[in-house]
């Protein structure tokens, strides 16, 4: 499922990196929380971000920020074990992960569910193209904590994947598999990622396929566990009220009881694909398109500046240029999108746009246009000055979360990026300038280039629609 990685809501997290950023709080200072709920929605009065980083003698990388404003901790472990290192086995990346919880052979998956229930902990797992994620949430006093982390080192060292479990997901995903058939926009997200990447490990659904599911066994989990589960194939996040002793306790404990092995190559990058665009017959009145093309991976140096330069022409809402044209002047469509996703290889660079069947083909062609004009001559100055403004002003508003920190630091390790990128970011932000975003968009978009589907009926089409003189409008209209 394609991910807008690169949005406003995203700012809500990588904001939580800049040191100094505070929140004013009603809290108390000799108030006490005793439950995950009230962590959700109680924000530190101050935080200040100060990365320290070690390699245990596993060879796990750790990252560490100590947070004493809540009695919590965060901690996540990123694998390289995504659906690109599962070859032709589609599915099993996502599968081995979600199975790491359904037992060991101590613990029952009722069991182990009921622990962390008990200890008042949470026990999370994600699998995705490039990364597995494996974290735990507890309260960081030592009577929960301890047993906390014990609990998941068992859970997450010792899997024994229960056949009977295996196949309930399996199932599970075949019938997912059916509906997502009846759903036009995963018909449509499905088709552009194997047109973009054509034999590339990103072509595949990181789910599977009816195909590849039914076939993978207990031992191909196993085995994918032992061979990308392990020390030096992981990086460890912590955050949270707690020392550095602590911390460096907590993370040998874990990662000595990591399988050994040794880390994943990196995905290789992407051929270019040829411009195509492919349609697919499904009766709807809407018709869904889809215009991508290969982006950039993560810590490219113009990511700064194509970031700026997507949230001006489609990543902003209704701010952007192609909300304003497309759904504001000319009615097409109730909401239009442009995202980069900056992978481990090149991700891509998407427009989304859903509009009636009949007017598919204009929309496409105007959106073509709109693309074209605009890597042409690029941004104005007071449409780079508002980008600024609405990025740098989203900062301090991530301040609260440790979840949100110990994400990112994951992302920091996985992706190999220096410890101060998120403050650098903000710093480039700041000082860039409408050369720098239209040289940016020229080396990286080409709009003759796109690779497009559609997803909808075939019907007579109707012209583009003329666009609405605002002023003109009776008082009081509201789109």
């Amino acid at each position: 499922m394609m991910q807008r990685l690169i949005s406003f809501s995203l700012l809500l997290v990588i904001g939580l990196s800049i040191s100094g950023c505070s929140l004013s709080t009603t809290q108390p200072q000799d108030s006490k929380i005793t439950s995950l709920q009230r962590l959700n929605v109680d924000a530190p009065a101050r935080r200040i971000l100060d990365i320290q980083t070690w390699q245990t003698a596993s060879g796990t990388k750790v990252f560490f920020v100590q947070s004493d404003e809540l009695p919590m901790l965060d901690l996540q472990l990123t694998f390289a074990a995504g659906s690109s290192q599962e070859g032709a086995a589609y599915g099993l990346a996502q599968l081995t992960n979600s199975l790491i919880g359904a037992g060991t052979n101590k613990y029952n998956a009722d069991q182990i569910a009921q622990a962390f229930e008990a200890l008042g902990a949470e026990f999370n797992q994600g699998s995705y193209r490039d990364m597995a994620i494996l974290s735990l949430r507890t309260l960081s006093t030592a009577e929960l904590s301890q047993p906390a982390v014990e609990l998941f080192a068992e859970v997450i060292t010792r899997p024994n994947f229960p056949v009977q479990a295996i196949q309930r997901v399996q199932n599970q995903l075949l019938a997912s598999f059916e509906q997502q058939k009846k759903i036009p926009s995963h018909i449509a997200n499905r088709a552009l990622f194997a047109q973009l990447y054509g034999t590339h490990p990103y072509a595949h659904p990181s789910a599977g396929t009816e195909q590849t599911i039914p076939r993978l066994k207990r031992q191909q989990l196993a085995d994918f566990y032992q061979t990308y589960y392990n020390a030096h194939n992981a990086q460890l996040a912590l955050v949270g009220n707690l020392t550095r002793q602590d911390a460096e306790a907590i993370a040998e404990q874990i990662s000595r009881a990591l399988p050994q092995g040794v880390a994943a190559s990196k995905t290789p990058q992407p051929q270019t694909p040829k411009a195509t665009h492919l349609h697919i017959e499904f009766p709807s009145n809407q018709t869904h398109i889809l215009l991508a093309q290969l982006g950039i991976e993560r810590g490219h140096p113009d990511y700064a500046a194509l970031f700026i330069a997507n949230q001006i022409l489609g990543g902003s809402g209704f701010g952007s240029r192609l909300m304003e044209e497309v759904r504001e002047k000319r009615g097409l469509t109730y909401g239009i999108y442009s995202s980069f996703s900056p992978m481990q290889a090149q991700g891509p660079f998407t427009i989304s746009v859903q509009t009636r069947a009949e007017l598919s083909e204009a929309t496409l062609g105007f959106v073509r246009e709109l693309l074209s004009e605009y890597v042409q001559n690029g941004p104005t100055e007071a449409e780079l000055a508002t980008a600024k403004q609405e990025f740098l002003g989203s900062f301090p508003l991530s301040a609260a979360s440790n979840a949100a920190i110990v994400g990112q630091l994951g992302a920091i390790g996985f992706y190999d990026l220096p410890l101060n990128w998120l403050e650098t970011l903000m710093q480039d932000v700041q000082q860039l300038t409408l050369e720098q975003l239209n040289t940016a968009l020229r080396n990286h978009i080409q709009p003759d280039a796109l690779v497009v589907v559609t997803v909808g009926p075939s019907v007579p089409q109707l012209p583009l629609p003329e666009p609405v003189i605002r002023n003109a409008q009776p008082q009081g209209h509201q789109h």
